[in-house]
């Protein structure tokens, strides 16, 4: 085990194995854990490594929106990520890579349970648009500048949308 300092001054362990793949692939981009350059990843959580490496992508956008980690200048971490085209290199460990081959073969996340996902997201039937749409059933924006409600607003829209027209098209 090694040990990471927290931003409450804490030291907290991490393990090894996880935390030196990382290193070894963020190096070759130029980007450090814990760093001072403004692209650095200053880790909150010593599971972001173990996490990064199982979820991939997803668990490194998670990750940073439950504060497992911060970076100061995101865009330029992930200009140095992307040129140094991380998503194709694989860490060198063989305990790591059975790790994320099993984690491959275990993960619930794939194209055919996304569409599953979706249905029971976003697949909810009329009810719900109906009390929240105008009678047309229009999902998008409305022109409000004369209107008193959102039905006489989105006519409003669809007038301004037929004024704007061109009348004799080529």
């Amino acid at each position: 085990m090694s040990f990471l300092v927290s931003p409450s001054n804490k030291q907290v362990k991490t393990n090894d194995r996880w935390h030196s793949a990382a290193q070894q692939l963020a190096e070759t981009a130029g980007v450090g854990f814990n760093g001072t350059e403004p692209w650095d990843i200053q880790v909150q959580n010593p599971c972001f490594y173990r996490r990064l490496f199982q979820e991939g992508l997803i668990g490194l956008g998670e990750s940073y929106m439950e504060g497992w980690w911060e970076c100061e200048r995101l865009d330029l971490l992930f200009t140095r990520l992307v040129e140094a085209h991380l998503g194709e290199k694989m860490p060198k460990q063989l305990p790591i890579l059975i790790s994320l081959i099993w984690a491959r073969i275990v993960n619930r996340q794939s194209r055919q349970r996304a569409w599953i996902v979706g249905e029971e997201h976003y697949d909810l039937g009329n009810d719900l648009f109906e009390v929240m749409l105008d009678s047309r059933m229009q999902y998008s924006c409305a022109y409000w500048q004369e209107a008193n409600s959102l039905e006489e607003a989105q006519a409003s829209k669809l007038d301004l949308i037929c004024l704007s027209w061109p009348s004799n098209p080529e």
